[in-house]
């Protein structure tokens, strides 16, 4: 392919975004209704290609479970395929892959997400199965007993790796003994502990229709929609929700060191505190100010100084994981044992210098271009816009998202940004995880 027909080739998708997202916004993200039985139902045709695209979330996540079965919820969706009371896992396997298509479930810490993606002439098929194992999942103790095995050795493996291994421990210490401050996945010893009884009675208390939402996007009128939910989920009945109260998490008042020693020739180095949740009205503010910070690549000021100019990592970033509860600010980077120090000393820097240089003009103008320019590619396909609207929903957004988000992200100002990063960046009460050899590093921290 000679370079005139791949400018071409991205020009031709590059309009195709424009015109997806220009079509999405003039009729919003979807049309919302929620069902008799509770199911919040969301709706976006889209005719131009004979797909379908369903994600399901059930709020069922991490946060749900007990803390001594931590774990419950990532077992309970990964048995999801893996067998109802009328199909076997391998079953349900060949049905999917027969017409092409894909069927998957994952749990998170907020919830637990179900996916679907058929042909449009398979959607009987699709809505059938996707019900099935949501509805009817038959906890088979073989196969409870194959995932834990499963899940234990790759948790074993991934408590080797050193990112993990500091990702964990920085959790744990800013969130304690929150749900946020556990691995969804759970850990070696509260994996083995959950029965199929625990599933069950999980399934039973969180599965329902009132505590899910569904996104459907593609080749689909809504009267056709209406007549498969009514069919495969109208008698799906509703429960009575626990509210079960979660841990208070407070910033913390002096910095938390965790030291972890391994013989490696690199420390992994997180640094941060808590955060903000999704619905804080500062959100927008504080991801322009961080894209300046750590979020923008090459441009950001931490790569800038730590890898541009004084050649101390690779990869330097940062980042707000913002969720329904709560979040956590973090940076992180990978730097020589003995250039551990001077990394750290750079990043409180830039942190500290944030909060207290107003930001320049070139700046602000690059952070507001890259978020929303590349907003479009976030709903460049039905399963795209499929998340992307059940996200929405979630959250509280807004249909209108799509037409709002622009105009939120340009009128954030140079005082917004100042504002925020000494509201939500704290330069002397963090958490510093590092992982690496100690003798080496002498951290000074």
């Amino acid at each position: 392919m000679n370079i005139f027909r791949v400018l071409t080739a991205m020009a031709v998708f590059v309009i195709q975004v424009l015109l997806l997202a220009s079509s999405v916004s003039a009729t919003q993200l979807a049309e919302r209704e929620t069902l008799p039985n509770g199911m919040v139902v969301l709706h976006a045709g889209r005719h131009s290609v004979p797909m379908v695209s369903v994600v399901m979330a059930i709020k069922a996540g991490s946060i749900s479970e007990p803390s001594e079965k931590a774990g419950l919820a990532y077992l309970a969706a990964a048995l999801l395929t893996e067998g109802t009371q009328k199909r076997t896992s391998r079953e349900i396997s060949e049905a999917i892959e027969f017409v092409g298509g894909s069927l998957s479930a994952s749990a998170g810490a907020d919830y637990t997400a179900v996916s679907l993606t058929v042909l449009k002439k398979d959607i009987e098929l699709g809505f059938d199965l996707l019900s099935d194992i949501v509805r009817n999942p038959a906890f088979r103790e073989e196969e409870i007993s194959r995932k834990q095995k499963i899940t234990v050795n790759m948790l074993i493996q991934q408590n080797e790796e050193p990112g993990v291994v500091a990702s964990i421990a920085f959790s744990k210490a800013v969130f304690g003994e929150h749900p946020y401050g556990r691995q969804v996945q759970g850990t070696v010893e509260t994996i083995p502990a959950v029965t199929r009884q625990d599933l069950v009675e999980f399934h039973e208390a969180q599965y329902a229709p009132n505590n899910t939402i569904v996104s459907v996007v593609g080749d689909i009128s809504r009267d056709e929609l209406r007549l498969l939910l009514n069919r495969y989920f109208g008698d799906w009945q509703q429960v009575k929700l626990s509210d079960t109260p979660l841990p208070t998490v407070e910033r913390k008042n002096n910095p938390t060191v965790i030291k972890v020693d391994k013989d490696l020739t690199q420390s992994n180095v997180i640094l941060g505190h808590l955060g903000i949740a999704r619905d804080n009205p500062d959100y927008y503010a504080v991801s322009v100010m961080n894209y300046i910070l750590g979020g923008g690549g090459f441009s950001s000021r931490l790569m800038d100084n730590i890898r541009d100019n004084r050649g101390l990592a690779y990869d330097v970033h940062s980042f707000f994981s913002a969720s329904r509860y709560g979040g956590s600010f973090q940076a992180g980077l990978q730097t020589k044992n003995e250039s551990a120090n001077t990394a750290i000393a750079e990043v409180i820097k830039e942190i500290q210098r944030i909060r207290t240089e107003t930001v320049s003009d070139k700046e602000l103008s690059d952070a507001k271009s890259y978020l929303t320019g590349s907003f479009p590619l976030r709903i460049d396909s039905n399963s795209k816009i499929a998340g992307f609207n059940l996200v929405v929903e979630y959250y509280g957004l807004g249909l209108d998202f799509v037409d709002r988000y622009p105009a939120i992200i340009n009128a954030i100002t140079k005082e917004d940004i100042e504002r925020v990063a000494k509201k939500y960046l704290d330069p002397v009460n963090y958490v510093l995880v590092v992982v690496g050899n100690m003798e080496r590093a002498a951290l000074k921290y």
